[in-house]
């Protein structure tokens, strides 16, 4: 799956922190990584007379917890032979929004999130992904009293050939309000170097591998941010919450270096954007649509280590073409 988003990393960046500038191939979920990424929209009009911004920037990581081969028998006096793969992912990003040029939070909001994604694929049950995690997006003066999100998932794949794969299922998510999320994803290759992935309704993106070292992604995609804040009145501090929203579409190009590294840039505009305040008993206090702008992003990958189960798993899934496809 040559650097197509990952639809399952997707389903995990969108519900969790859905503030990354850059994308994911399947083949990574396999091996351990750390990454660094930045990303800047220019600011842009929000309600005629401010301008309002936005940045990020923080690292993402990947640590293998389980990788296996089990042997079962059912009481049906049936063997099965399972596969087992495990990770954790953890993150930390540092958003910071800006009005009039100005930083609102001083601060920013920080991000902090851990989650868990299972592969797990039998002779019985087939091949499915389960995954859960849990996060809080802050400013400094609210850190110590957040309002935690969390989700958890699962969702059934099926592998037709080496070129095709899709897969449906649905995530629990909680950010203020509870939500249920069918979701739906398919990957595709389309001749030798072409390949389209999208995992519905988030991201949709497609990927033109130029040589083994470098290759083009087409991007559209949905994410944003909900932090709490504080605000100063004459009577008492009062907490808020701020919600964030856009669609991106954009170009990113990608170089794999030395083996271990891939760095990607990535550049194209943000639009139908909502930016809304809410107080503590989630009342909508202000609603802007801030206009379409340009936005730029960066990201730099190390890979830890490898495995061959990894590997095997990655072949075997038409995900891979022996070893990382980046």
């Amino acid at each position: 799956m040559a650097n197509s988003r990952n639809l399952l990393t997707c389903l995990l960046l969108c519900l969790i922190v859905p503030a990354h500038a850059q994308h994911f191939s399947l083949s990574r979920l396999f091996y351990p990584n750390l990454t660094l990424k930045a990303d800047y929209n220019v600011p842009a009009s929000l309600d005629g007379t401010r301008e309002y911004g936005v940045s990020r920037t923080g690292f993402f990581g990947i640590i293998p917890l389980q990788s296996e081969v089990q042997l079962g028998y059912s009481l049906r006096k049936k063997f099965d032979l399972r596969a087992v793969h495990t990770v954790a992912i953890a993150q930390y990003t540092q958003i910071q929004p800006t009005f009039d040029g100005k930083n609102d939070p001083a601060n920013g909001y920080k991000t902090l999130s851990l989650g868990v994604i299972r592969l797990q694929a039998s002779i019985k049950d087939r091949l499915w992904v389960y995954g859960g995690g849990l996060g809080m997006t802050e400013s400094n003066e609210t850190f110590f009293s957040p309002q935690p999100f969390f989700w958890g998932g699962a969702a059934r794949m099926h592998i037709l050939g080496l070129r095709t794969q899709f897969m449906y299922g649905s995530v629990l998510a909680y950010n203020q309000k509870l939500r249920f999320i069918p979701v739906f994803g398919v990957n595709k290759g389309l001749g030798k170097h072409w390949r389209v992935s999208a995992l519905l309704p988030f991201m949709v993106n497609a990927n033109y591998k130029a040589t083994k070292w470098f290759n083009v992604d087409f991007l559209a995609g949905l994410s944003g941010y909900s932090g709490g804040f504080q605000v100063q009145t004459p009577e008492e501090k009062a907490l808020r919450r701020e919600n964030y929203r856009q669609i991106k579409t954009g170009v990113a190009a990608n170089v794999h270096l030395f083996s271990v590294l891939n760095v990607s840039v990535e550049a194209g505009v943000t639009t139908f954007r909502q930016l809304r305040t809410f107080n503590s008993a989630r009342e909508n206090l202000t609603s802007y649509t801030p206009a379409t702008t340009p936005y730029i992003g960066a990201s730099v990958r190390y890979i830890t280590s490898r495995s061959r189960l990894s590997s095997r798993f990655t072949r075997r899934m038409g995900l891979g073409e022996g070893g990382i496809n980046w």
